[in-house]
């Protein structure tokens, strides 16, 4: 492991690194839509296939020579020893001292010692009970009334994936059960999702490793409240609150039954821990043999990560291509577009992943970086998108690499309206690429009569640059079997621009800091003699906040 934590100060990183910039100046004037016509086939070439998705990153300003080099900078980062380590359960959260096994919990433990896949297995069906308990009415309410309704509180990991997936998945989910997130410390999360409820066939899942997370330990505190004004009493809690925890004393203090909590574990980092117990409400809407396909996905993708050859292996190849673009080509931000609604969540989902887990500024070994690493990760559902924020992708002056995602069959073909949905992708993205012209521009407003004048004033508006990149991901159908592959895809391609740039992707320090300057700022809210300390801004702004409330 040492050698690996070490490449980036290596004469032979330096070297593939150089050859990449020396590359960038020889593609400065190449076109995207130019390479197809120079190599005829470049799409099959450029196009991979794993765990039922199929990507097409032919509409890249890449060659096949610069995917040599970007090929070369992999091994010079000593990535296949990091794959290796990753799954074999070695200490890849350098900063944290422990791994990053989520991968354990979609292969049988792979990784992990006998005591511990024996608890993952023990884990998984504890909570086959519980789902079915719940499916069949047998886990029944303080009145003896069978649940109807299951509420999540989490934040962060605890409830980005749970959340994304269990609206991916919307049309596997069973109709026994309804199932809701509260996230949001702003009382009015919690207050919108509780209006229609009824406590007496309600449960809750608070999801938390620590059991402190302020946001998600108010929001247990407000439903237990609410509980408690429906005219429960302390004893009746167990019927109605489970946790996901490693906090046990802090679960049972809350009023929750030792018996009603799951495990969680050190080694799986919150945003990769949709594959734990913290997909609880995945399993509980979609159903456990649902659920398991969300694994049996995810571990196809693994499979093909850990053995595939890195040209033809699909998270290798997206997670280089994004380093072509953040360190060669100036692009700050990327786009993720799925066309399909169920996934309209999963740019947000990717936020956390990819910018939380690579938004660093500094090696494992604590040096500052002297380049760029993950940029912006912004997106949500097409064809909404071409209405808001293409605009820029089209004519903007950023470099801006899209992925689009896209099913070839939709679960609700209502007329002609997915075709014309996969249309506009299709549009979408060889728009980018092809642009359009100042002599078409000019050619078709001479077709429609425009004098000189009017031509000469208006086509420079009009005109499309193109050459803008963009990968294509596509499916047969949105199932929990490709949804568990294309979330591995991308926590793969994560981890892949980490081993590049030298960063550890599994910690999160910089999320700390505010949280605790937010609990500063609260008690000098309740005592002005505690915020003596604070600057000018924050004193006057919480002197405004207060005067307003009085």
């Amino acid at each position: 492991m040492t050698a690996s934590m070490t490449t980036l100060t290596q004469q032979d990183w330096q070297e593939s690194w150089y050859d990449l910039e020396v590359y960038k100046s020889l593609m400065a004037k190449q076109r995207i839509d130019a390479l197809f016509q120079e190599h005829p086939g470049r799409a099959q070439a450029f196009s991979l296939a794993a765990a039922g998705l199929k990507l097409d990153f032919s509409k890249n300003l890449m060659t096949e020579e610069g995917l040599v080099l970007l090929l070369k900078l992999a091994q010079a980062s000593r990535l296949g020893d990091m794959i290796e380590a990753l799954f074999s359960g070695a200490e890849i959260n350098n900063t944290e001292h422990r791994p990053a096994l989520h991968t354990a919990l979609r292969s049988d433990g792979d990784g992990l010692d006998k005591t511990a896949a024996e608890e993952v297995r023990k884990t998984f069906a504890r909570m086959r009970v519980f789902v079915d308990k719940l499916h069949q009415k047998q886990w029944l309410g303080y009145s003896g009334k069978a649940i109807t309704d299951v509420v999540n509180i989490g934040i962060g990991g605890s409830d980005l994936g749970p959340v994304m997936a269990t609206r991916a998945l919307a049309p596997y989910a069973q109709d026994s059960i309804n199932v809701h997130f509260i996230s949001n410390i702003d009382g009015t999360h919690v207050t919108e999702i509780l209006k229609p409820l009824n406590p007496e066939t309600t449960l809750f899942i608070v999801a938390s490793k620590s059991f402190n997370t302020i946001e998600t330990r108010m929001n247990a505190e407000a439903a237990r409240d609410w509980c408690f004004r429906a005219g429960m009493a302390q004893g009746d809690i167990k019927h109605h609150f489970v946790a996901v925890s490693t906090n046990i004393a802090a679960v049972v203090a809350f009023g929750i039954d030792e018996e009603n909590i799951f495990p969680m574990w050190d080694w799986v980092g919150g945003r990769y821990s949709l594959w734990s117990a913290i997909g609880l409400p995945i399993a509980i809407s979609i159903g456990m043999d649902n659920f398991e396909q969300l694994l049996a996905g995810a571990r196809a993708m693994d499979e093909h990560f850990r053995n595939a050859d890195f040209r033809q292996n699909m998270p290798v190849i997206m997670g280089l291509l994004s380093v072509w673009y953040t360190n060669f080509m100036g692009a700050e931000a990327q786009a993720v577009i799925p066309y399909d609604h169920y996934l309209h969540k999963f740019p947000s989902f990717l936020q956390q992943l990819e910018m939380e887990s690579n938004g660093k500024s500094v090696r494992r070994n604590g040096e500052p970086l002297k380049y760029h690493t993950k940029g912006v990760i912004f997106g949500e559902a097409g064809s909404n998108t071409q209405h808001s924020f293409h605009q820029l992708l089209h004519q903007g002056t950023h470099c801006i690499p899209v992925d689009f995602i896209v099913p070839a069959v939709s679960h609700n073909p209502v007329a002609q309206q997915h075709d014309y949905l996969f249309a506009n992708c299709m549009g979408q993205s060889r728009a980018l690429m092809v642009g359009r012209s100042l002599e078409q521009v000019t050619a078709e407003l001479q077709e429609k009569g425009l004098d000189a004048e009017e031509i000469k004033q208006l086509a420079p508006h009009k005109v499309i640059p193109g050459n803008k990149p963009s990968n294509t991901i596509i499916m047969e159908k949105l199932t929990p079997y490709t949804l568990g592959a294309l979330i591995a895809l991308y926590e793969h391609k994560v981890f892949v621009e980490s081993v590049i740039w030298g960063i550890d992707a599994f910690d999160q320090w910089g999320v700390e800091l505010g949280k605790v300057l937010a609990e500063d700022i609260y008690t000098a809210m309740q005592d002005d003699k505690a915020g003596e300390e604070l600057d000018e801004s924050t004193l006057g702004l919480i002197q405004f906040f207060k005067e307003k409330q009085a």
